[in-house]
């Protein structure tokens, strides 16, 4: 199902394309890129949020277990846990830097 829509996305350019002169051919390129950087603006930004939950999950459970091995010690655990956090999530605020970067850069203007 996923396949056919992102198939269905990518070939709609070329589906609904009218028939111009010779010097739509550059236009022709520019819907490529356009397409191909939104597909792979899309994945990275995916990634990037799989990544970053995954080792948010993984320092939250580290650190519930911490706590519940010495209580004592909560305080340090969660200062240690909250800049842990926001380290990974600046990751993200990178990524998603970048794809807008990508996705509305215009290598076409001279």
């Amino acid at each position: 199902m996923l396949l056919a829509l992102v198939m269905l996305w990518a070939f709609a350019p070329l589906a609904l394309a009218e028939e111009a002169a010779a010097p739509a051919a550059a236009s022709a390129s520019k819907i490529y890129y356009y397409a191909f950087a939104a597909l792979g603006c899309g994945l990275a930004i995916g990634l990037a949020a799989l990544g970053t939950g995954i080792g948010q999950g993984i320092g939250l459970s580290k650190a519930c277990e911490g706590v519940a091995r010495n209580p004592g010690v909560s305080g340090k655990i969660t200062t240690t846990l909250i800049i842990g956090l926001a380290m990974i999530e600046s990751l993200a605020i990178y990524a998603l830097v970048v794809v807008l970067i990508i996705l509305f850069m215009n290598p076409f203007k001279l």
